[in-house]
């Protein structure tokens, strides 16, 4: 009886990986598609057949069986055959269903990796579009300074250069901390003085624990660049532009506060706003916000909520 059960056995592990290539070379592995389920059923049934007629004959050969009771190798073959087959297709029914299982997780993985790297592209999109939009401006100022006043052109030389070289590494950066950032926008800020001379007033609430907190590349300043071009560049008399950051309830608050008059309706599909809460809800979801509103007459504010 043993050695029949041996037999059996590794028979049966035989024909299984005989069945396996046979599903790899025909391709019959999941997922199917509908007209090759008969020739699954054709290989699979051929392949039990097959594997019950050599168990017979071996089992012929050797002659392991009780003398007492002598069949015929066709009987012995149809006995083997109904009694194994429900065994090797029970088999291939585990067989399917691990591939099932592992197609379905390889699928989710599939979809958390393309999520991740749609974000990621979301993200590279829109900072790529982060570039100073005073450039032309930057150069016409520092044109007019070479022959005035040649040491403050180099300064704003260097300034225009730490600018472009941050605006070009936002894309590969996803958080920076704000002291980086607030380098940035005092460079940015330097630059348009020179355009507007006393026009443009300046002023930072600045929380010294806030400055190494992490933040996204570039959003304050263009939180800034709006408040100058649409605020202060507004207006003859010019204004005020002051930088708020700190920690209040769990979030990192910070505004960009001009002087200037929010035009109702106002577009909230304008790039430095759209860009802001994108950028946001990409990185933190829900638990970021972003307010933009008059707080005093001839008074924006623009602010951002992050979460700590």
């Amino acid at each position: 009886m043993y050695g029949r059960l041996a037999i059996g056995i590794s028979f049966g592990f035989i024909f299984t990986q005989l069945l396996r290539g046979l599903f790899i070379k025909l391709k019959l592995l999941p997922p199917m598609i509908n007209k090759k389920w008969w020739i699954l059923l054709a290989v699979v049934f051929s392949t039990a057949i097959l594997y019950s007629v050599v168990n017979s004959v071996f089992v012929e050969m050797i002659r392991m069986y009780d003398p007492a009771i002598k069949v015929s190798i066709a009987r012995r073959t149809l006995y083997t055959f109904l009694s194994d087959t429900p065994v090797l297709l029970a088999w291939v029914s585990f067989y399917y269903l691990w591939h099932y299982i592992e197609i379905n997780t390889k699928s989710d993985l599939d979809k958390v990796r393309l999520e991740s790297l749609v974000k990621d592209l979301e993200l590279k999109t829109i900072k790529s579009h982060i570039n100073p939009h005073f450039i032309f401006n930057a150069l016409n100022s520092i044109r007019a300074l070479v022959d005035e006043n040649p040491e403050r052109a180099r300064s704003a030389i260097t300034q225009l250069s730490n600018i472009l070289r941050s605006s070009m590494q936002a894309e590969s950066l996803e958080l920076v901390p704000l002291s980086r950032e607030l380098d940035i926008i005092k460079d940015y800020l330097a630059l348009e003085k020179v355009r507007f001379e006393e026009r443009l007033n300046i002023e930072y609430s600045i929380q010294k624990e806030t400055l190494s907190h992490l933040i996204p590349p570039m959003m304050l300043q263009t939180l800034v660049e709006n408040a100058l071009k649409h605020g202060i560049g507004t207006l003859k008399k010019g204004g005020l532009i002051k930088i708020s950051s700190g920690f209040n309830d769990n979030h990192h608050e910070m505004s960009v506060q001009n002087t200037g008059h929010l035009v109702e309706p106002y577009n909230m599909d304008g790039f430095g706003i759209a860009s802001t809460q994108a950028r946001l809800n990409l990185l933190y979801g829900k638990e970021a916000q972003f307010e933009l509103k008059e707080i005093s007459e001839g008074l924006v504010e623009a602010k951002v909520f992050i979460p700590l």
